[in-house]
């Protein structure tokens, strides 16, 4: 039977990570490791507030689940858990599955050798001009994420689109803005060359979206959570951001992959602030994906080792000495 062992690690930012709720300057996560046989299953996941969900709650929820867990009980989805702390768990129990079998998890997940992707490389709210420099900065990166959500948005958008020509670009709103300003935001993003925006109204107040023309992708972060909530958002969304954190782990997050290319969402791959460990089985979703949002690595100030290889905004498959 497995020994479960779990832990809270906290991992700096580079500078602060601002977006419309507010800022943060590290990145506070779950690791969950699961041992039998002298071999070692790994999992990460980041409890997040907009959920209800926080480090010493999961960690808690995971300790109560401990006996369950070590009598052999691995699926996540039917332990009273929150959302983060499935995830780790069920992370974890892929990584082990893995190694006993000695075949890789896409493997296991009935997918192909992973490729690499190309993830966005996100920009962190703040005034038109740090953000312009910030985004010049990274002018070699093949997509920029625009964190917006706050008056002044659109000079923020005029402000990088002159700093960064040529640059693709989606935005990310995190519920900033109301239905006054949705139209005149969507029009600005059309005017910017913007491909996508991600959850431009609050989750549960957007049905004015069903009733919005628009001329750029609107996709559901905050409002989409799992498989049973895409139909929900048929009307109002064209695309879903996939989480690993909000499906609990990586088994939800690919019904939910299939099951949103079945109902004819385009699929976004996401990821909150962790390390390399918690983007690795993301990187087996993105293999499913249009968009890839896994920069997560990039914003720390160090990173798990071994880490997730990035050059220039091309991510690299994982090895399976940090996970799968």
């Amino acid at each position: 039977m497995p020994k479960l062992s779990i832990s809270a690690q906290s991992f700096p930012i580079a500078g602060t990570f601002t977006i419309s709720r507010g800022s943060k300057t590290a990145a506070d996560v779950i690791l969950v490791e699961l041992e039998q046989d002298g071999l070692k299953g790994k999992g990460e996941a980041v409890p997040y507030a907009r959920y209800d969900e926080t480090v010493p709650q999961c960690l808690a929820a995971l300790e109560a689940a401990r006996p369950a867990i070590e009598r052999g009980q691995l699926d996540a989805s039917a332990l009273a858990l929150p959302k983060a702390a499935q995830n780790a768990l069920d992370c974890a129990a892929w990584d082990l599955r893995a190694k006993q079998g000695g075949k890789p998890a896409w493997a296991l997940a009935g997918l192909a050798a992973p490729v690499p992707q190309v993830t966005a490389y996100t920009i962190s709210l703040d005034a038109p001009e740090a953000m312009a420099a910030a985004a010049a900065k990274a002018a070699h990166m093949p997509l920029l994420k625009l964190k917006l959500g706050r008056e002044g948005d659109e000079q923020r958008l005029a402000a990088i689109r002159a700093a960064v020509p040529r640059s693709r670009l989606i935005v990310d709103a995190n519920e900033g803005w109301r239905d006054n300003v949705l139209e005149v935001m969507l029009a600005a993003c059309r005017l910017h060359g913007v491909e996508l925006v991600e959850q431009p109204l609050p989750a549960g107040d957007d049905e004015a979206l069903r009733h919005t023309r628009h001329d750029v992708l609107i996709c559901a972060d905050e409002s989409a959570h799992d498989a049973q909530s895409l139909a929900a958002l048929r009307g109002k969304y064209d695309a879903v951001n996939i989480k690993l954190d909000k499906t609990g782990g990586l088994t939800g997050a690919l019904a939910m992959a299939r099951e949103a290319r079945a109902q004819h969402f385009k699929i976004m791959v996401g990821c909150m602030l962790a390390t390399s460990l918690a983007m690795a089985p993301a990187f087996l979703v993105a293999q499913l994906a249009d968009y890839v949002d896994l920069d997560g690595p990039l914003l720390l100030a160090r990173d798990r080792s071994p880490a997730i290889a990035y050059q220039n905004g091309l991510m690299s498959p994982p090895r399976s000495a940090l996970w799968g």
